[in-house]
Formats: C-alpha cells, sequence, structure tokens
C-alpha cells in the first residue's frame, strides 16, 4: 500500500520535471564532481602501488 502511495504521488512530479533548461553555457572550469572524480582515481592508484608495494617486499631474489 505504501508503495502504491508513493508511486502515486512520485512518479508524476518525476515526469514532469525538467532534466534541464535546455540553455548551453559555456564550461569556464571543471565542475565539482570532475575535479572529485579525480582526485578519487589518484587515491585508488595510490592505494593499490602500496599494497602490490608490499606485496612484493620480501620476494627480491639477487
Amino acid at each position: 500500500m505504501r508503495t502504491l502511495l508513493f508511486l502515486l504521488f512520485i512518479l508524476p512530479t518525476a515526469l514532469v520535471a525538467q532534466p534541464h533548461s535546455g540553455v548551453i553555457h559555456s564550461r569556464s572550469m571543471p565542475e565539482l564532481s570532475d575535479i572529485a572524480l579525480f582526485g578519487m582515481a589518484v587515491l585508488g592508484v595510490w592505494i593499490v602501488r602500496r599494497a602490490m608495494r608490499a606485496r612484493f617486499a620480501g620476494r627480491r631474489e639477487d
């Protein structure tokens, strides 16, 4: 019953809402989400490199 009420109230507003205004703006700088994604990628590479170094630190054969 709650799901039906949720759908009755939320779906019409979701279907009517416009995703954007349609006006094109030039980008002057990266969005905050772009910077956050780049930061997360850098963090992921750093964590993986640290883990790989720790994993193979004792396996040197000279």
